[in-house]
Parts: C-alpha cells; structure tokens; sequence
C-alpha cells in the first residue's frame, strides 16, 4: 500500500523528490514556506550524472528544450586570459558518460520540475507554509505551520536547504551552518547584448587570487550566467540570497582583474550577490535520516558551488530515496529511509569534500598558485575530468 510523505521544500531538491517518489505510488503533501513556487538565482551547470537522472525521469525533452550544451570547459588565468586547461564537453562528454552535460537557468529547471509534479494526481502543493513545529511518533509524523495548518503523514523528507527547520529532527546538538568568508555575485545578460568577443558557447573559468569567476551559456544558449567568487566580509543577511549589488562592490572586494575578465565583468547590466556558509562533510549516515524523517540536497550536505554539483547532489538524492522506498508501505518507511542514509552519505561526503578543496586550489596564492597553473598546463584534461563524478 503507498505511503503518504511530507515533503518540505519546493525547490529543486524537494520538486525532484515529489516525483521521483509518486512515480513509485506515494502520495506526496509537498509544502513550501515561500507564498509561491519559484526559483531565484541564475545558472546551474548539470552534469551527466544529474541529466541521466532527469532523463530517466521523462524529462529529456523538455530539459533539452530549456539548457544549453557547453562545448568545453575552459580554466584561464583572470590575469592575464591565458588558457591553464581544457577539456572538451559537447558530443564527447555525452558518448563518455552516456548523458549530456547541461548549464541551464534555475527557474527555468525548477519551472520545468513543477509542470511535471503538478501533473501527478497523489501530489497536492501547498505554499506560505513556514514550519514551526515537528512531531513524530512510531507510526507517522505531523508538521505544523505558522498560520496553524497542519500535514500528517507516514514519513517526511526535508528538502528545506541550507537553513533546514526539519534538519533539527534528525541531527542532534546541531550547529548553525558556518561562513565561508566568501561572497559570490551573479548576473545575466542576453548574448545579443555582448560584443561577438564576449559571447560564450562554453564554461569558461578564471582563477585568481582569492577570487575566481565562471561564465557559461543557459536558456538555449541566447544569454550567459556570470559568477564571481571572492574572498570577502559577508553583506547584509547571510540567508539573502538574493542581495542587489554592483560592479563597484565587486572590485571592491576583488580589485580589478585582468582585461579579458575585466570587460566581461563591465559588460553586465546588474549584479546580485549573497554570501557563502557550509556545513562539514556529512560523518556518517545518520546525519541524513532518522526513523520516519530524512534528509536530502542542502538541508543534509550543503554544497559549496565549487564543483558544480549542489544541485546534481539534490537531485541524485531524489532518485536514490524513491530506489530505496520502491512500493514499501508505511510500516517499512524506517528501515528504507536508513537505506537511503546508507547509500547516499558517502558519496555527498566526498563531494562536500572536494568542493571546499577547490576553494583552496581554485583561491590559492603565492608559489601554491604558481604549481597549480603549471599543474593545469601540464596535466589540465586530467585534472578537469571527473569520471568518479559523472559515471555514477
């Protein structure tokens, strides 16, 4: 008999778990804290262990549709503009890893997600729904909001990202997540709107001290995502992630940099910024579940976006917890949530992990960013690859 789960959180993470899971039976109550669905932010680079996974979820079409497909990734120096390395993407990184490489816009991807799940008859939305309260016995979990509606289930899965009310349900003695000391700033501009030098057809990343900035094509190639990440005192909320900013306060907290990224940075009509907090590599699969309640994307293994995997991480944890529960009814839910556990907090440990050492290696100075540059001249194709990444 299908179960009935909560699920909090209507970002990508959580709209990935409501299919994933009604695909398999399950009734899915799936409540957001926001007053209405949507996505803020700008790229997100999907790689072919994210798209496979979409794929296999009958999304193929539709993701093609709204992304676009880099033909290689290239690392320069934000100094000067020189290539470090590259590696080629496009048909050959499909016929590698058996699924595309994809950059598309977030609300593009989360619009796509929530078409697909409100077409799910056992999925009912509900949004302005800001949880204050948890309750759980053996047998099933209640969750309360602060305009006193109620959801009671079988189970719940926080989707609820980086600042997780449920993650307290799971994760004893838990520490607030912690600054990174690094601010990103983001902005987007239609390719028509650039000089024919600056438009871009691939992702294209500058290392420099204490900073770098990556830029790469969404929404079918017609506009380009631009981020810088920079070594700075944190502004305003650090739960905003949607701060207004500008150019002036980028070289503000990065000097300029060199010509070639400099006229890209100069050519974007606005930025936005917000700050950067972590949490440690998850120790162990308790972390990530606890009796009827687990955790899945930000909530459980925040990400640092220096892998380009936060969202893939989410997602991957949508389609391993739906493998886990299968048809399992009310009274198994526990023993497959640890299952899930199990199988996934490895893994998300080992990104988290490498995520925070590119920081290092992306930000080095001094003689340790000299060896990287010779390192990436020398051995770049090997270096940029991730096959342990992708072919999972």
């Amino acid at each position: 008999m299908p179960s009935n789960i909560i699920v909090a959180g209507g970002g990508i993470g959580g709209l990935a778990t409501a299919l994933a899971l009604s695909s398999q039976g399950h009734r899915i109550d799936l409540i957001e804290q926001a007053p209405a669905f949507a996505e803020i932010g700008a790229g997100v680079q999907l790689g072919p262990n994210a798209t496979r996974r979409l794929i296999a979820m009958g999304l193929g079409k539709p993701l093609a549709a709204i992304a676009a497909k880099p033909d290689a990734l290239t690392v320069r120096s934000a100094a000067n503009n020189a290539v470090l390395a590259r590696l080629p993407l496009g048909s050959v990184a499909e016929h590698r890893y058996r699924a595309p490489y994809y950059c598309a816009h977030r609300a593009d991807l989360h619009a796509l997600l929530l078409k697909a799940v409100r077409a799910r008859k056992q999925v009912a939305l509900s949004t302005g729904a800001r949880i204050v309260e948890v309750r759980r016995d053996d047998e099933f979990v209640c969750v309360a909001s602060a305009d006193a509606r109620a959801w009671e289930g079988d189970a719940l899965v926080g989707a609820d990202g980086l600042w997780s009310r449920v993650r307290q349900q799971v994760v004893e003695h838990d520490a607030p997540p912690r600054a990174t000391g690094h601010m990103a700033w983001r902005a987007i501009v239609s390719q028509q709107a650039l000089p024919a030098a600056l438009r871009c057809n691939g992702v294209e990343v500058w290392l420099g001290p204490k900073l770098h900035a990556v830029a790469y094509p969404v929404r079918g190639g017609r506009w380009l995502n631009v981020v810088v990440i920079a070594e700075s005192k944190p502004t305003g909320d650090v739960r905003d992630w949607d701060q207004a900013s500008s150019l002036a306060a980028l070289q503000g907290a990065t000097g300029r940099s060199g010509a070639g990224l400099q006229k890209l940075l100069e050519a974007m009509p606005a930025w936005r910024t917000w700050a950067l907090s972590d949490r440690p590599p998850l120790k162990n699969a308790d972390q990530m579940a606890s009796g009827r309640i687990a955790l899945l994307g930000d909530a459980a293994h925040p990400m640092l976006p220096y892998l380009a995997q936060g969202a893939g991480m989410a997602i991957e944890d949508a389609v391993a917890l739906a493998e886990a529960l299968g048809n399992t009814d009310a009274a198994g839910l526990p023993q497959a949530f640890a299952r899930y556990a199990d199988a996934r907090w490895q893994r998300n440990a080992r990104v988290q992990a490498r995520a925070q050492r590119n920081g290092a290696i992306f930000h080095a100075t001094g003689p340790v960013r000299l060896g990287r540059d010779v390192a990436m001249r020398v051995l770049g194709k090997a270096l940029l690859d991730q096959p342990w990444l992708f072919q999972a």
